[in-house]
């Protein structure tokens, strides 16, 4: 042991070093279900010990040791379970028919899992492996994001199930049920071949937006932000950019989320209520992250093909650079969501869209954009498109008509 103790960085040593123990656990038994609660064991023995018996020499070689032994006491429980199974079916009459579980390893398969005695320190592939996996397309969109979360991010399950405000029993379901179907789907731990790259990169960005839009706009509970969520898909999209840091879709989402995220202080008041962007108070924006994404933005810009993360963080940046409400350079961010609406097929584009016709062509300009999505049934009815509609029929003067679109919003 070093001696020094472990308050809240070595909680972010043990996220940063989650993936790579696991994936050196996985590597070496092959079970990704074991591996990764034998992981979690060892995170939790780290934090229990670590605070009072200092940080050891080497923080991963000592997480990849004990994860490894509670491995290996699993293995040597199922081995000796398997023989004695083994055992009683040579003992049987032969009319009688017992068949071992079906997804059973043999007792070769179990004892060779224990051969060796050296194992893989891991890599900084392994955090991008496990993206891939936790990312997969066998796993629906919660799924996904919560094996993320834990096998990738490091968070306990109860972390996850009070981020998320459901309880822990249903979490770790969650969480079971997905390991067991990338088990059954028997997805190899390795990264991607060139040919399924692009797509399956776009399942993990997708994974990570998806994180980031639940904390800065959670789907439950009173709160309307949760930092926590926002800070971890931050933290997780800079890894995949420290990895591939010449992809411009990755350097797009970190910039997006970035100036995003640097508005957080602003954007709700004393009493938690939610301020919109044209009445915030920008000397409360964090200038340092907007410089960050604004290099960010350029970086991503550069490099050629745009895709539509980087087109929503050019935006964003727009937004974040002007000074005041009035230096907003409204063209600019409607020519962007035009551009952005021909790339996504989502109506929330459109919306927006609306929103910056407004701002440059007047209000009927964005209600007449309104109205081709009121037949859309992924929006007809959300209480978004009312609020905007609101927003608008009050700037053209139309103040009866916009309080019943701001009272069916509210409903």
């Amino acid at each position: 042991m070093t001696g020094t103790t472990a308050p809240l960085t070595g909680e972010h040593l043990l996220r940063d070093l989650a993936p790579q123990v696991l994936g050196a656990i996985v590597r070496r038994f092959g079970d990704f279900h074991a591996a990764e609660d034998a992981v979690q064991e060892a995170l939790l023995a780290a934090a229990t010990q670590w605070p009072g018996d200092g940080l050891p020499d080497n923080p991963r070689g000592w997480l990849i040791h004990v994860a490894a032994r509670r491995m290996t006491d699993q293995v040597r429980s199922d081995l000796a379970r398997r023989r004695r199974e083994a055992a009683v079916v040579a003992q049987a009459p032969a009319d009688e028919h017992i068949a071992a579980a079906p997804d059973a390893l043999s007792v070769p398969d179990l004892a060779a899992s224990l051969g060796g005695s050296t194992i893989d320190s891991g890599s900084d592939d392994d955090t991008l492996i496990l993206l891939f996996m936790c990312s997969h397309p066998a796993l629906s969109r919660s799924a996904a994001i919560s094996l993320t979360l834990r096998a990738v991010g490091g968070l306990t399950t109860a972390e996850i199930a009070q981020a998320f405000l459901v309880p822990e029993a249903t979490m770790a379901q969650r969480i079971s049920r997905a390991k067991q179907r990338i088990k059954a789907s028997a997805i190899p731990f390795r990264l991607p071949t060139p040919a399924e790259r692009a797509g399956r990169l776009a399942a993990v960005l997708h994974v990570l937006y998806l994180v980031f839009n639940e904390g800065y706009s959670t789907s439950s509970g009173r709160d309307l932000q949760r930092h926590d969520l926002s800070a971890e898909a931050i933290r997780l999209t800079r890894r995949v950019h420290a990895l591939l840091a010449e992809d411009a879709e990755v350097a797009g989402l970190l910039a997006l989320m970035v100036l995003t995220d640097a508005r957080r202080r602003a954007r709700t008041g004393p009493d938690g209520e939610l301020i919109p962007l044209d009445r915030q108070d920008r000397a409360l924006w964090d200038r340092a992250a907007i410089d960050e994404g604004m290099a960010l933005v350029r970086q991503a810009l550069s490099r050629g093909s745009v895709g539509a993360y980087q087109l929503q963080a050019a935006i964003a940046a727009l937004h974040d650079e002007a000074r005041r409400v009035e230096d907003t350079d409204w063209p600019q961010i409607l020519a962007l969501y035009g551009l952005l609406e021909r790339m996504s097929d989502t109506p929330m584009v459109t919306l927006n869209r609306a929103i910056a016709a407004a701002m440059v062509h007047g209000a009927p300009a964005g209600l007449q954009l309104l109205a081709t999505l009121d037949a859309d049934p992924r929006v007809a009815g959300h209480d978004r498109l009312h609020a905007v509609r609101a927003h608008l029929l009050e700037m053209s003067g139309a103040d009866a008509a916009a309080v019943t679109e701001y009272r069916t919003a509210g409903d």
